[in-house]
């Protein structure tokens, strides 16, 4: 009986004694006399010493790293005194007194001898201070520098240094690139159990690069010789494969969506102007132009006036660049369109001495450089979706610009007197006289709006391409083609034809380059309004 009293209690010593010796191997402390005794010892030893470090280094507490890694910055810059016992630390080469480099106490370093280091040496000690910075910087700066100097000895790095840093890493970016470096470093690992299971690894995170770093592969003699290995690989190059070609079709999807935003902005306002007056208004690239000034002027008052919402310039200039333009536009057939009505080939040469008076202008007072932009927070950067297809913000505030210029414009056609009055004129402008619509001031409204929806371009614009005096030459004629594609007049024609025409160029471009896919998408264009030459959607009038 009391035997059995007593068995609990022996037990549970048994088990303490498995935790505590668990305990210690996980985490063996580092034995520091005889640590600092090979840091003072002969070259080869000084090796033993900083390669044990960088072995055990995965398992080594903290403080020991710490330990070490000042006898190792000392050692490296002549700071370590030798006497016969033991190690001493100085504030500087050559100082008569240091500290103990294992209790911390003052010590005198007469009789002692400085260590110096040839070249393997000093590599060895480059390394073991690497993985201590690695595992013990204070900031991501300093383990950045770590990670480095072991990148450039990645072969002699265990697996466990490098699992421990990524593990306890909380800079995002400093992870991802130890996880790859990691990768990286299992892939020529001589066990092959490893190397499987890093082609697994990087295959789990496909990208162009993953694939060009498995493709390499194909060289290894592993790959003839062992078939585990050869089926490994072959499935990961598969499934990275798949994967880059749905990032790739994403990309081009996305960056097709941009780019047709961008022409449905150049474009949605000279629809309205051609549609309704019949005038070619080669101006409206430049009207574009004045939008982008427009916004870079708002983001200077901010910057003196207001710099802490310096963020905000972006959203400020919306209403203003809208305005702005629109009253060029207003002045512009109030003093030169409303004589010309009637002489389409006449108002298309004063719409195109219009653009290179606006042109000059602005060479001339603001000059011919492109403009600086300061690129807000939710329009700079982006975040990685899938494979090598990135999201950027950039082009994501273009297409859900347009889509909401897209939106109003629509309200303000459908819903309002003026877009009532603007629907009636285009459809039969006679008849809108005769009910006693005031056509004229209804010609310059619309050309006010179409004008605004230019600048309201400009504006999508300032965070992707370069602003300069001379931006609006490279969409007038892309404009022109949409317009007359979609259907003139038809604003839900013009957005199905930018998003045709915005997507057969990026899909065209990669394989013929620029010139030859605009000369493409003109062709194709060509031949559609040979077959149908009211367009897409043809706008329902009455004569």
């Amino acid at each position: 009986m009391a035997d059995l009293r007593r068995f609990p209690l022996r037990a549970l010593l048994v088990l303490g004694c498995l935790a505590l010796g668990a305990a210690s191997a996980s985490a063996a402390p580092l034995d520091r006399a005889a640590f600092a005794a090979d840091l003072c010892g002969d070259s080869a030893a000084q090796v033993r010493g900083a390669e044990g470090l960088v072995q055990a280094g995965g398992d080594l507490p903290t403080d020991d790293l710490a330990f070490a890694g000042r006898l190792l910055g000392a050692l490296a810059e002549r700071r370590l005194a030798c006497p016969a016992d033991g190690a001493v630390l100085l504030d500087r080469p050559g100082a008569p007194e240091g500290r103990d480099a294992i209790i911390g106490a003052p010590r005198p370093v007469s009789e002692t001898r400085a260590p110096v280091l040839g070249l393997r040496q000093r590599a060895a000690i480059e390394t073991a201070r690497g993985t201590v910075a690695l595992l013990t910087g204070p900031d991501p700066a300093a383990r950045t520098v770590g990670l480095a100097v072991l990148e450039r000895r990645i072969a002699t790095v265990p697996a466990a240094v490098l699992d421990r840093a990524r593990d306890a890493e909380t800079d995002a970016a400093l992870k991802a690139t130890i996880a790859g470096l990691a990768q990286a470093a299992a892939l020529s690992s001589p066990d092959p159990a490893r190397r499987r299971a890093a082609i697994a690894a990087v295959a789990a995170s496909p990208s162009g690069a993953a694939q060009a770093r498995l493709a390499a592969l194909k060289g290894d003699p592993a790959y003839a010789a062992d078939p585990a290995f050869r089926a490994a690989l072959d499935a990961g190059l598969a499934q990275v494969a798949r994967a880059v070609a749905v990032g790739d079709g994403l990309a081009v999807v996305y960056n097709g969506l941009s780019f047709a935003s961008i022409l449905f902005m150049a474009a949605a306002g000279l629809a309205i102007i051609f549609g309704l007056m019949g005038v070619i208004n080669l101006a409206q690239g430049e009207f574009i132009m004045l939008g982008a000034y427009a916004t870079y002027a708002v983001q200077e008052a901010f910057r003196r006036l207001a710099p802490g919402l310096l963020d905000l310039y972006l959203v400020a200039a919306i209403p203003i660049a809208f305005l702005a333009v629109a009253l060029v536009g207003i002045a512009v057939e109030a003093l030169i369109l409303r004589h010309l009505y009637r002489r389409p080939l006449m108002s298309l040469l004063a719409t195109w001495a219009v653009s290179l008076f606006l042109v000059n202008l602005v060479r001339v007072t603001v000059g011919t450089q492109n403009l600086q932009f300061v690129m807000p927070a939710y329009v700079s950067g982006g975040v990685p979706l899938y494979a090598d297809f990135v999201m950027t913000w950039n082009r994501l505030f273009a297409i859900g610009f347009a889509a909401a210029t897209l939106v109003v414009t629509l309200l303000v056609l459908r819903r309002t007197p003026l877009g009532l009055d603007i629907r009636a004129v285009t459809q039969n402008r006679d008849m809108a006289a005769c009910l006693g619509l005031p056509t004229r001031r209804v010609d310059r409204l619309a050309f006010g709006l179409g004008s605004g929806l230019a600048g309201l371009a400009g504006v999508a614009l300032c965070p992707i391409y370069s602003v300069n005096p001379g931006m609006g030459a490279g969409f007038i004629v892309d404009s022109f083609m949409v317009v007359v594609l979609g259907g003139v007049g038809s604003l839900v024609g013009t957005l199905v034809a930018a998003l045709g025409v915005g997507g057969a160029n990026v899909l065209i471009e990669p394989i013929s380059g620029a010139v030859a896919a605009k000369v493409i998408v003109l062709v194709g264009i060509i031949l559609f309004l040979q077959r149908r030459p009211e367009g897409l959607f043809a706008v329902r009038r009455r004569r």
